[in-house]
């Protein structure tokens, strides 16, 4: 509440920046950008930043100089965060790849250490992702790995001698803690679910076609070494509560897998038990049938993908798109990427997805968003992600580039920013020579500003994160007192309750409408005259209202109840 009511007479928007920044704000747009902080936590050093829509800080969490993401992290409804990371120095660690992780812990609002675990020896690594787990009031973190097989157990359970260029296999694993207790409550593990139609006398032989819910431990990689031991790299793990599945976005077999949790641990390393009775085996996957030689490249969806949620964080259960999928498809063009919708077909009844014709549905994307300027501008072969915000809006980051836009439905950009780091260091404002991998980010996620995590907090500016910065920059936007003032006008009384008054004197018409803060219109765009009009309030919903005059965003108004 004391950040809503810190707006009111700051800054309003019907201008959309040029762009005369080079890093940290570029433009924005308040009247269609979604209100709301944004948690950044940049590559290849150590804080976590909230940051408002003008790109100052309100908040960080530091880390240690020599800590580095590991790579995601999450605010918690009561201020604590829960952060990854790793050590700088991985030269003499077992198991490395891009995306490695070590350590998670959580911190409250003030960055003091609450708990701490930490996995990264010769046998297992975690690496990329983690998810928050709040189910019937025990909460849980599930975290992501690396397990570490050797060329004799990847042999012995069927791969191709051709496959194994580091002599070993790291394909991933889930298992879920509750940091009350450090008891592993549940796992799940992808060598518990393969098959292989190349060696007859080996573990798991059988017809790949005829195993869709199995991995088939021969399936190519899209990697770098497409036959080394990162062969999964499993980048997002995304939790569902209302179906209790978890799902795993894949990039390198272009795929997403979607997994029963309703299993205990051990039908979990079966194919039997859970809701689905399939135990741990794929209750879904979706981006590359021929993975499971199911349809030719014609039919691949996905292309390298990043960042797969399900939609439901802040979103109604009433929009459009709740349960969907979002995804980051970054290789789906040679130079430019895409950010997507997809409605995997769930049957409650059955509590299975639907598999028609030898593939599971749908047989595209529903929706395919791409830079509107020019789609080249997004482009990140790998990295990246995409959150779908309730008021259709989509926040997108490009995170080789540590570019990050925000884009109405109608393809209209209405805020950006540019991650002002390069390496561990912070550039200055007007820097120009950021190059590709120079400010990588994993990933840009929007809180609401009602989320219960800020109320009672202190969200005032406390400077930013790029030096020198043009602190004036976001104040160009027109301010509501300079607009009120040109008409001689009181908007009374704020907040309000069960009514709000317009009183002006220097202009006879006016044309007035009002929206409130997802851009539903309230009191529809009409001309009004007299010098004074009232308006019921009485049944509205408490929040934050916007007061378009003359088509220009010229206030904002709480009505709180």
């Amino acid at each position: 509440m004391k950040y809503l009511l810190s707006l009111l007479f700051v800054l309003v928007a019907s201008i959309f920046l040029t762009s005369q920044n080079t890093v940290g704000l570029i433009s924005y747009n308040e009247a269609k950008s979604l209100d709301g902080l944004n948690l950044i936590y940049p590559h290849n050093q150590p804080n976590v930043f909230l940051l408002n829509a003008c790109g100052e800080i309100v908040h960080q969490w530091e880390g240690e100089a020599d800590q580095r993401p590991g790579n995601t992290a999450y605010l918690l409804p009561d201020g604590r965060i829960v952060r990854t990371y790793r050590n700088a120095n991985v030269a003499n660690d077992v198991i490395w790849a891009g995306g490695g992780g070590a350590t998670v812990e959580i911190r409250d609002w003030d960055n003091n250490l609450e708990w701490s675990y930490t996995l990264n020896d010769s046998l297992a690594r975690l690496h990329h992702d983690i998810a928050i787990i709040n189910k019937q009031g025990r909460f849980s973190i599930l975290m992501l790995a690396w397990e570490r097989k050797s060329g004799e157990e990847a042999l012995a359970m069927g791969r191709d001698t051709a496959l194994l260029s580091d002599g070993e296999l790291w394909p991933d694993y889930l298992f879920e803690i509750d940091p009350a207790t450090d008891e592993i409550i549940w796992e799940w593990h992808a060598w518990d679910h393969l098959v292989q139609d190349f060696d007859p006398t080996k573990a798991n032989y059988g017809v790949i076609a005829d195993n869709p819910n199995k991995i088939d431990i021969n399936t190519p990689s899209s990697g770098n070494n497409p036959t080394g031991a990162d062969w999964m790299h499993a980048n997002s793990v995304d939790y569902d509560p209302v179906n209790d599945n978890i799902l795993l976005c894949i990039p390198h077999f272009n795929e997403v897998f979607i997994i029963d949790h309703t299993t205990t641990t051990e039908q979990a390393a079966s194919d039997t038990g859970g809701r689905s009775q399939r135990g741990g085996d794929l209750m879904y996957r979706w981006g590359n049938p021929s993975n499971y030689d199911a349809g030719g490249s014609d039919a691949q969806t996905l292309f390298f993908p990043h960042d797969g949620n399900f939609i439901d964080d802040f979103v109604d259960v009433f929009d459009p798109n709740y349960g969907k999928v979002s995804i980051f498809n970054n290789r789906v063009g040679v130079d430019y990427s895409s950010f997507n919708i997809f409605s995997p077909a769930f049957d409650m009844y059955d509590w299975a997805y639907f598999f028609v014709d030898g593939n599971y549905l749908p047989e595209n994307h529903e929706y395919i968003g791409v830079h509107p300027v020019d789609r080249t501008n997004l482009y990140s072969t790998g990295l990246s992600s995409v959150q779908y915000l309730r008021n259709g809006n989509y926040l997108v980051t490009s995170g080789r580039f540590g570019y990050t836009f925000e884009m109405t439905p109608d393809n209209e950009i209405v805020w950006e920013y540019v991650t002002p780091t390069r390496g561990p260091n912070r550039v200055e404002q007007g820097d120009t020579t950021l190059t590709i991998n120079n400010n990588l980010t994993f990933r840009v996620k929007r809180y609401p500003l009602e989320y219960d995590a800020f109320d009672g907090r202190d969200l005032s500016p406390k400077g930013y994160i790029e030096l020198n910065p043009d602190t004036t920059y976001c104040d160009r936007l027109v301010s509501t007192a300079e607009i009120l003032e040109e008409l001689d006008m009181n908007v009374y009384p704020n907040p309000a309750q069960d009514m709000i008054t317009l009183q002006w004197e220097k202009e006879k018409y006016i044309t007035v409408e009002i929206v409130d803060q997802l851009g539903q219109v309230i009191v529809p765009r009409h001309q009004l005259n007299g010098g004074r009009r009232y308006f019921d309030t009485s049944t509205w919903l408490s929040g934050m209202y916007v007061l378009r005059i003359n088509d220009r965003v010229s206030s904002k108004f709480l009505v709180f109840k």
